[in-house]
């Protein structure tokens, strides 16, 4: 027990005063006779004993009650379990992610956080909140309850790790406490490492009820047919789905198509087929899980035809022609001493295909060329230089190549997240016919491989330069090297190396990425190119580039969504937008493996109390003024009853 005046306790020296009074009293008695003796004797024996009794009683009854009153007003408690805690600084980190968005028991995950916080946190207290994508500094509850109430979910995965480093950033003398809400979806090991021991953490995972959910994952050109396209909706059922799941086509605001979906696998592929004509419109279904996944937004634009040029033998490069088909592209070949360097300029993909020398000038046209927007495809020659290649390919990004190796070489894996084979396959495969080369020039890259050989050196590499592409084989392709040309790789990788330069097919770029593209546009001095939904409109990053203009819609705060890219207020290309799909699996939550060593709470409510309890003195003044009432009480009693 301790006390928040101790000196009053100097005034106990006052407890002798009732002593000093009690045993010596300056009264005296006066003798009276009488003539009963006998009778008077005994009375007077039976009156001092009752007597000294309640003298002792009152005795007794004063000092406590003199004591109990000058401990009160010492303010005696019992110090807090924590206290040395009791001035950290408060942080809350609340994840407002799409997953957020699953149904507890009382409702909506992050809707029931925001209620339960602004029930549980002291008015008084001072605190700074992060959510995914937000930040409120130093406030009260009063001055954000508005802003809580209507806080809207983030497309963001709740950067946990990134919250804590800005916690430690404060660099607080005393301490953090941090109470951080999450659902757990996507928690990383990595996420806990910016904690240490000047954080006290305190985790709630509120936890969703209802986790069958059902997700739009894409759509694309299953078959191209002479007047038409079939396209392909790919769904994902995520938990058991027994139900059938209403599956409805718009374009614009006009429903052409609805079907029913059942589920038999986890995965299933809607077929539709659409005019061979522009399309701005999405896909919908409709579930009892997530809402943010239900639609999926798609364009497809008229089809243009790509511009591709080869550079080589035209018997080497024979099966470009069969990839590069007159319906879809303008492609041509040369030989190096035939070229016309003014066509390089009007090309969209450039092919040197096993070239034994590039010449100082094509280097050169080379450079501009895929700085300004161009994609640029190296196949290198058996007989080539190295040095000589690697010098080219050093002046367009950091690739270098090694001498010369030979033997038979499997080509056994793949990058199926590099865009480049994003929508080739349904899904990722581990067996399939290794194509083989028989000499190669080993890769020295600092970028990572799209196709890699059995030892986890690069057969294929990418890196960007400017706003192009430079893609870098690392050995010759040609039937008497390699049988890739016989791989049914070669189709969907040179095809898709080509129609990169430009926003072609289904075009639904993905919110969060960088989203840089090339657009065919020429505008006139001052004028600018502008994106719109209808009813906002943004200016997005661009910079003009010959006949084409770079756009990015980086740092754009874009919902999901169909957008129109204009000029002079008039729709030049039609662009959707998505959100990413990576929270749509509430079954994929490992938080409670990775917390087990954390300090987890049923809830908030539990988080404050225990906040509230540890970090608060147990004040006992009051007890002891309740004593002093009662000992008074006591007092009068003794006077009055006791003779």
């Amino acid at each position: 027990m301790q006390f928040k005046n101790p000196e009053i306790l100097y005034f106990l020296f006052l407890l002798v005063i009732p002593i000093l009074v009690h045993l010596f009293q300056l009264r005296r008695f006066k003798k009276e006779y009488f003539t009963n003796v006998r009778f008077l004797k005994e009375l007077s024996i039976q009156t001092r004993k009752s007597s000294q009794l309640k003298k002792w009683l009152l005795l007794l009854t004063r000092l406590l009650l003199l004591l109990f009153i000058i401990l009160a007003f010492a303010q005696p408690f019992f110090k807090a379990k924590d206290s040395a805690a009791t001035g950290n600084e408060l942080f809350i980190l609340l994840d407002n992610s799409f997953s957020m968005q699953a149904k507890g028991q009382k409702g909506e995950l992050l809707k029931r956080s925001v209620q339960e916080l602004l029930e549980n946190i002291p008015e008084n207290q001072r605190f700074t909140l992060y959510t995914n994508d937000d930040a409120f500094t130093e406030t009260d509850v009063k001055s954000i309850q508005k802003e809580l109430q209507n806080l809207n979910y983030s497309s963001e995965a709740f950067p946990l790790e990134q919250l804590l480093s800005k916690v430690k950033a404060k660099k607080s003398v005393l301490g953090s406490d941090v109470v951080i809400i999450t659902d757990g979806i996507g928690m990383q090991a990595n996420d806990l490492r910016k904690s240490d021991s000047t954080i006290n953490a305190f985790y709630i995972l509120p936890k969703a009820e209802q986790k069958n959910n059902i997700s739009v994952d894409s759509v694309f050109i299953n078959q191209t047919l002479d007047n038409f396209y079939e396209i392909g909706v790919k769904l994902t059922a995520y938990g058991t789905s027994k139900t059938e799941i209403p599956v409805a086509l718009h374009n614009k605001n006009t429903l052409i198509a609805k079907t029913l979906a059942t589920f038999e696998e986890k995965d299933k592929t809607m077929l539709f087929t659409i005019p061979k004509e522009d399309f701005h419109g999405y896909v919908t279904i409709e579930d009892n899980g997530l809402l943010f996944d239900n639609t999926y937004y798609f364009s497809i634009s008229k089809p243009e035809k790509f511009q591709v040029l080869s550079l080589g033998s035209s018997t080497k490069n024979a099966f470009l022609s069969r990839i590069y088909t007159a319906n879809e592209f303008n492609y041509s070949n040369y030989e190096l001493n035939a070229l016309d360097y003014n066509q390089i300029e009007n090309q969209e993909t450039i092919i040197l295909n096993e070239l034994d020398e590039i010449p100082n000038a094509l280097q050169s046209t080379l450079k501009a060329f895929v700085g300004k927007g161009g994609n640029l495809i190296v196949i290198p020659s058996t007989k080539i230089n190295a040095t000589e290649l690697t010098q080219f390919l050093r002046s367009l990004g950091a690739v270098s190549f090694s001498n010369m190796e030979t033997g038979e070489k499997l080509i056994t894996k793949i990058a199926f997240s590099h865009p480049l084979y994003s929508t080739v396959f349904e899904k990722k495969i581990d067996n399939f016919q290794y194509p083989t080369t028989k000499s190669n020039f080993p890769i020295l890259s600092q970028y990572a491989p799209i196709l890699s050989y059995q030892d986890q050196q690069a057969f294929l590499t990418s890196f960007q330069n400017g706003f192009g592409k430079v893609y870098v084989f690392s050995g010759a392709i040609n039937k008497e090297n390699s049988n890739f040309q016989n791989s049914p790789l070669i189709v969907p990788t040179f095809y898709n190396m080509a129609q990169n330069s430009l926003l072609s097919g289904v075009v639904a770029l993905k919110i969060g990425d960088s989203n840089v593209f090339l657009l065919d546009a020429n505008l006139e001095k001052d004028e600018i190119i502008s994106i719109s939904n209808g009813t906002q409109n943004y200016i997005p990053i661009q910079q003009i580039v010959n006949n084409k203009v770079k756009i990015s819609l980086a740092n754009l705060p874009l919902e999901a969504g169909n957008y129109s890219i204009l000029k002079k207020e008039q729709p030049i290309k039609n662009i959707s937008l998505n959100f990413d799909r990576q929270e749509s699996n509430l079954f994929e939550n490992n938080a409670a493996t990775l917390l087990k060593d954390q300090n987890v709470n049923p809830s908030i409510e539990a988080v404050f109390n225990t906040l509230q309890t540890d970090r608060t003195d147990q004040q006992i003044w009051k007890w002891f003024v309740m004593l002093t009432l009662l000992f008074l009480v006591i007092e009068i009693l003794i006077q009055k009853f006791v003779k």
